[in-house]
């Protein structure tokens, strides 16, 4: 059961800022705010422009709702640790460590996860990397929410897709891509929650299948056997203890047919909307949406202090 304390936060609630991913941002933003809000809680909403943002006065906690460049990536996260402001998420470290895909693979390699056989591409070139077999999965290495993501399926489409992939940054890591099930796995305080099989109804699993309301199905939990739904949650696990650690991420996999879980990236802010995948996992082990935006906060002020106490999941 939950216990309550009679005290009330300022919390401010950081969304939007400048990355492509603003958008979702401010949805995300959104409905952390009125869910604090129903908590009883005083809660400002900050878009930052840049790390010279200034807080409001007297805030108790920042909910990090910012995705992408600048709150994903250790900026945003720096920025709070110099002003001794206690934030959401993971630390500015891990969080840049995490946004670098190559940082990550290299990392969770050494860890003795698997990972797709790639090459790291720093310009334009007209020809697919040698060692490489198709089919190919573009990806910016400092992106997320499936921005830039574009497949490779047949030669003749290389070029194109290099260069759409690009806009959006380089370099470019190319991997092969991972016959399987996209899958991801919520881990919150250390613990993996229930695990979200992913299938986009047209296409992969690109930004419009990913934050269209019904363009992609979501099972919670998937339908593995035992063995391999624990092989999955231990991955998820050490793939995020392999970068530092943090009090909540979400790890994405591709399961191959033998149940081997392949690393495609680790979230350190996952998306909080009503597609998002951190709040389906958290309904499906027993947390609603406020209760998980409480769990966050609470998490964020340890060991300093907690506005509710929530039995563990």
């Amino acid at each position: 059961m939950f216990k309550f304390m009679i005290q009330f936060l300022n919390i401010c609630v950081m969304l939007g800022g400048p990355s492509f991913e603003r958008d979702v941002s401010l949805r995300s933003g959104a409905a952390v705010a009125d869910a604090l809000r129903q908590l009883g809680h005083q809660v400002f909403e900050l878009d930052p422009i840049d790390e010279k943002f200034q807080l409001p006065p007297d805030i108790d906690v920042v909910f990090l709702a910012l995705h992408g460049t600048f709150g994903e990536d250790g900026t945003v996260q720096a920025r709070l640790d110099e002003l001794n402001m206690p934030y959401t998420g993971c630390s500015a470290e891990v969080s840049r460590l995490a946004f670098n895909k190559i940082d990550t693979k290299r990392l969770c390699k050494k860890y003795g996860l698997s990972v797709a056989k790639d090459h790291v591409v720093k310009g334009m070139v007209n020809e697919i990397p040698i060692g490489l077999k198709l089919p190919l999965v573009l990806k910016p290495t400092m992106q997320g929410s499936s921005i830039g993501l574009e497949f490779i399926e047949k030669a003749s489409e290389w070029s194109s897709g290099l260069s759409n992939a690009m806009k959006f940054g380089v370099p470019v890591l190319v991997e092969e891509k991972i016959v399987g099930r996209e899958v991801t796995v919520g881990v919150l305080e250390g613990k993996p929650l229930p695990i979200v099989e992913i299938i986009p109804k047209n296409g992969g699993y690109n930004y419009k299948n990913k934050y269209t309301v019904g363009a992609t199905d979501y099972i919670c939990p998937a339908e593995f056997n035992e063995l391999t739904t624990q092989r999955v949650k231990l991955a998820a696990q050490e793939a995020l203890s392999a970068l530092g650690g943090g009090n909540c991420a979400r790890v994405d996999f591709i399961v191959r047919e033998d149940g081997d879980p392949v690393l495609l990236e680790i979230n350190t802010l996952p998306g909080m909307t009503a597609t998002s995948l951190l709040p389906i996992a958290a309904q499906e082990a027993g947390l609603n949406f406020i209760q998980l935006c409480e769990r966050l906060v609470n998490l964020a002020l340890e060991p300093v202090t907690h506005f509710h106490q929530t039995e563990l999941i």
